[in-house]
């Protein structure tokens, strides 16, 4: 478990710099440069990921299981992962209804990505991982707000066809991962 909750802190921790550290992330950009900043975001993002990847099956080994969800779950889990690839998706379409309405749909769809899955999974090393996840998106979500009031931000919206592009884009990633991806990455088909 630990290499998992290492994994976890670098990448979750380097992921909410701009947050909560923020005279931190303008000081080393300032003295080292924008392009070095990027390079050590990049390279602590990767190797939390490693290590999280690392150290999620090692944890499994051991792990009791905190409850044991119904299988009822699997179709409402699999229906709120359409939504939040939905909300990813309108992250990096040109703006839309949908990011103009919520902000940050990148973080919200974290959010319902993480609860959906620890509505399915149980286990001590699976609750780490997406309860972590959970709890970054949610302080994420209102430290980036109180952000956003601060600097008077306004989203504006644009086109619906924008959403559109969300909902398609949302949706044929969703099918790619609950239909193959999901099981060749990681040996769980969602709907079985």
């Amino acid at each position: 478990m630990t290499l998992l909750i290492i994994g976890l802190a670098l990448f979750l921790g380097v992921h909410s710099v701009r947050i909560f550290f923020e005279p931190v992330r303008l000081w080393a950009i300032n003295t080292f440069g924008a392009a070095s900043w990027r390079a050590v975001y990049t390279l602590i993002s990767v190797a939390g990921l490693v290590l999280i990847v690392l150290g999620f099956t090692p944890a499994a080994v051991g792990a009791e299981p905190l409850w044991v969800p119904p299988l009822s779950l699997l179709h409402v889990s699999a229906t709120l992962l359409l939504l939040a690839f939905i909300l990813v998706a309108a992250a990096y379409v040109p703006a839309g209804q949908i990011r103009a309405r919520l902000k940050h749909p990148m973080t919200i769809g974290v959010m319902i990505w993480a609860a959906a899955h620890l509505l399915v999974n149980g286990m001590e090393h699976e609750v780490v991982l997406f309860g972590s996840f959970l709890v970054w998106s949610i302080l994420v979500y209102f430290g980036a707000r109180r952000r956003d009031r601060q600097m008077k931000l306004a989203y504006l919206a644009g086109p619906i066809r924008n959403d559109l592009v969300s909902i398609g884009l949302g949706t044929a990633v969703w099918l790619l991962f609950v239909f193959y991806a999901h099981e060749w990455l990681f040996g769980v088909a969602p709907l079985a």
